[in-house]
């Protein structure tokens, strides 16, 4: 008899407690591959929420992950950016052999999932970077629901992962007058290397055509409304959890007309859904990664051994941490 391979896999195994745990890989089947982890990363604002167990019970079919394991509040296993090379493949599964994939995969150093499952790293794309491939998804399906046009001016209004992506996809567009926004001074410096204007507040003087929030936090959603030109869209990129936000929409809300419309990745906007699947969104993502400036978003990098501890601190205080990378022992 075969004996049966081990993974190691993370969980939650109650809120703000996390710990590696011995699993058993799954079998190799029809049209399914193999993948041993070269790296994961930390969506740190989505991935703290769900660490410190604040995902509403109404949102918890909503929030499931690909191949979650578990179920919110704990235990859980969970997470979607991982990067790996394919060591064992069947039927589809078998021209995959030998090539580094990116899968939406919670942090586990082996795993068996349909070969459909995973997209193959396009050429000029490192796996050290490939990580960052559902943050761009995210970007990109944002930029799609904001639809910034040519000659716009566009307010980004945080300067986290997906804010900087958003700004940087946004800032190609011609005749673009774009800012964005942090009040961490320290996130000039990332904002810096992928050629974005900074702004460590609001400009008085915005009028934008498009605002869009990502930093998290409901002071920056207020102040994306006094951004707002007459007839603007706000988009709502953040996701709160289980937190109220307050709005002040008494001041110049209504009379300036503004739409404030939310963006959420798991649902790609109507216009699209016809021509664009997943897989199509997710392959256009891993192709824009291949901009070398790229790399300043992952701000920090743990061993797989580390990661219980790594999570408990960045759930407790991210400070200055964008992308966080996880190294597996076979990078």
């Amino acid at each position: 008899m075969t004996p049966k391979i081990t993974t190691r896999e993370f969980w939650i195994k109650e809120p703000g407690l996390g710990a590696l745990v011995e699993g058993r890989l799954a079998e190799l089947t029809e049209d399914s591959v193999s993948v041993r982890t070269l790296f994961s990363g930390i969506s740190r604002g989505t991935e703290s929420l769900v660490f410190r167990g604040a995902v509403p019970e109404s949102q918890w079919e909503a929030m499931r992950c690909p191949y979650q394991d578990g179920s919110f509040p704990a235990p859980v296993k969970y997470g979607y950016m991982s990067v790996g090379r394919v060591v064992d493949g069947s039927g589809a599964g078998a021209d995959l052999e030998g090539e580094v994939v990116f899968c939406l995969y919670p942090h586990q150093d082996r795993y068996v999932v349909p070969a459909s499952a995973v997209v193959r790293l396009p050429e000029g794309v490192p796996p050290e970077r490939a990580i960052l491939a559902a943050n761009m998804e995210t970007a990109v399906n944002g930029v799609w629901d904001a639809r910034p046009g040519v000659g716009d001016r566009v307010v980004v209004v945080g300067g986290g992962v997906v804010g900087m992506l958003t700004a940087w996809l946004i800032g190609s567009i011609p005749g673009v007058d774009l800012t964005l926004v942090d009040t961490n001074d320290a996130r000039a410096d990332v904002a810096g290397a992928l050629r974005l204007p900074f702004s460590a507040r609001v400009p008085a003087d915005a009028e934008a055509d498009v605002v869009i929030h990502a930093s998290g936090n409901p002071e920056g959603l207020a102040a994306s409304l006094g951004a707002a030109a007459t007839e603007a869209r706000i988009v709502e990129l953040s996701w709160f959890g289980d937190r109220e936000v307050a709005l002040p929409l008494g001041e110049a809300f209504h009379a300036r007309r503004l739409t404030i419309r939310s963006s959420q990745v798991g649902r790609i906007p109507p216009d699209r859904t016809a021509r664009w699947s997943y897989r199509r969104r997710l392959g256009l993502a891993l192709r824009l990664l291949a901009d070398d400036a790229l790399d300043a978003l992952i701000t920090g990098e743990s061993p797989f051994e580390e990661l219980p501890s790594v999570m408990e601190r960045l759930a407790r205080d991210g400070g200055d941490t964008l992308c966080h990378r996880i190294r597996y022992s076979t990078a």
